[in-house]
């Protein structure tokens, strides 16, 4: 009895490592699934969208030290202060909640990059790749994912511990460049009006 109780508790501490440390895992896939379902609250609970929103603007308007999240306020009190009374235009935060729709999260986490945010449905069932991402670094309070396109561009994303178990999403990381300008619809062919009849 006495060992059976052993394994049993040995089982059950490693079924809590195994999910304390794959949890960042579970929770990307579970914005992607949110994200192809257009599940909104289910998202809002896998995503804090005001800090994925700030991370997004400095890279939008071409600053390239902003592939990292920011220190946070213990590492760096005087920048995290500072950081927040820059100004923000109007255009950087439309151009970062082009990539906070369901369907761009979806193109994100499947490395469309800075694509995704030109992507204005969600793919059709089964007709979407579905990379696996890679971890990049794993930590007890933080972890990054990164997911590669056929060109090697890496989207990386930043889960922080909200709880023993839950994380979120902080911080995205665009790959480098600048995001195709939107291509203007063709207009339809004429059609030539039908003849009178007799």
């Amino acid at each position: 009895m006495k060992k059976l109780f052993g394994n049993l508790l040995l089982l059950a501490v490693l079924a809590a490592v195994v999910s304390f440390f794959a949890a960042p895992a579970v929770a990307f896939f579970g914005i992607r699934s949110a994200a192809d379902a257009n599940d909104v609250a289910g998202l809002s609970r896998l995503i804090d969208f005001t800090a994925v929103r700030q991370s997004l603007r400095p890279q939008l308007s071409g600053n390239p030290a902003a592939m990292t999240p920011a220190p946070t306020f213990l590492e760096d009190p005087i920048g995290a202060v500072r950081r927040q009374f820059e100004p923000t235009d109007a255009a950087t935060i439309a151009d970062a909640d082009a990539y906070l729709t369901p369907a761009a999260l979806a193109g994100l986490t499947r490395g469309e990059g800075r694509y995704a945010s030109q992507r204005s449905a969600l793919p059709a069932v089964g007709a979407a790749a579905s990379p696996m991402p890679a971890p990049v670094f794993w930590g007890v309070n933080r972890a990054r994912l990164a997911v590669d396109d056929e060109g090697g561009s890496r989207t990386v994303f930043t889960f922080e511990r909200k709880g023993p178990f839950e994380w979120k999403l902080v911080h995205i990381g665009l790959p480098e460049g600048s995001a195709p300008a939107v291509s203007a619809p063709a207009a339809p062919p004429a059609t030539a009006a039908p003849a009178p009849r007799p």
